[in-house]
């Protein structure tokens, strides 16, 4: 099993799409990252009416953050037909303000044919 594989399956064992509230669905999307260190986390998609709520990537990334991590290696998500999509801008911004070679994360294009991206590529102008 490679590390694609890997963090796939661990991201899709939490996506769970549900309604828990009349404005709250959750677990349409999920997502699994890669740190540095060899750690995995995972998150899922919290949408909410207000538009408050939170992308599975950043969810992800609070987890990795809770548990004294900061640095990304990998990311995956998983859409809701068990395809995976690149992150949403919020989630680009996000990652490449956590370091100064958050640039170099790796995000998986297509399980298939694993094909990547660099989070530089996907922010070539970025600002800072």
């Amino acid at each position: 099993m490679d590390i694609w594989e890997k963090m796939y399956n661990a991201a899709k064992k939490v996506q769970n799409a549900r309604t828990i509230s009349p404005t709250i669905e959750v677990g349409s999307v999920a997502a699994a990252i890669l740190t540095k260190s060899g750690n995995i986390y995972v998150g899922i998609c919290i949408d909410t009416a207000c538009s408050l709520g939170m992308c599975a990537e950043r969810n992800a990334i609070a987890n990795m953050l809770t548990n004294g991590e900061s640095e990304i290696d990998k990311v995956v998500a998983i859409v809701e037909d068990g395809s995976v999509g690149a992150p949403c801008g919020a989630c680009r911004e996000f990652m490449m303000q956590l370091s100064k070679d958050s640039g170099n994360i790796e995000i998986l294009m297509d399980y298939a044919t694993r094909k990547t991206v660099r989070l530089k590529e996907l922010l070539p102008d970025w600002w800072s």
